[in-house]
């Protein structure tokens, strides 16, 4: 089994910052990727940001210069910090991994529950 857990949701106010942290464990035998989407409600779920095992990184244009992805790849986890967040980041935030399992090594993708952000104005 799987399981990743996220934190760092909560509430913000225009122009401050939140970090959200995605942390993997269970039968992984190595990532691939990791990435954050949001849904807003009444919206479809859209990518924020996208990490590979190797660092390179893909925003979407809303985000691109307010929005850092890392992660940590002995932890296997993926974090997301906002900054001089907006009222139109307010919604879900999923983590995403994508990964080989233990013990087939089959590539699988699993979800987290999400974690709510909502910012203020």
């Amino acid at each position: 089994q799987v399981q990743l857990v996220e934190s760092g949701g909560g509430w913000g106010q225009s122009g401050g910052s939140l970090r959200l942290s995605c942390a993997a464990s269970g039968r992984i035998f190595s990532f691939n990727a990791m990435a954050w989407y949001r849904q807003a409600p009444g919206k479809q779920r859209e990518l924020v940001a996208h990490i590979t095992s190797a660092g390179s990184t893909n925003y979407t244009d809303s985000v691109k210069g307010r929005c850092t992805i890392s992660r940590d790849k002995a932890k296997i986890t993926v974090y997301l910090q906002m900054n001089s967040l907006k009222p139109e980041d307010t919604a879900v935030y999923y983590c995403k991994l994508d990964f080989r399992s233990l013990p087939t090594r089959n590539r699988l993708v699993y979800w987290g529950q999400g974690t709510q952000v909502t910012v203020s104005s």
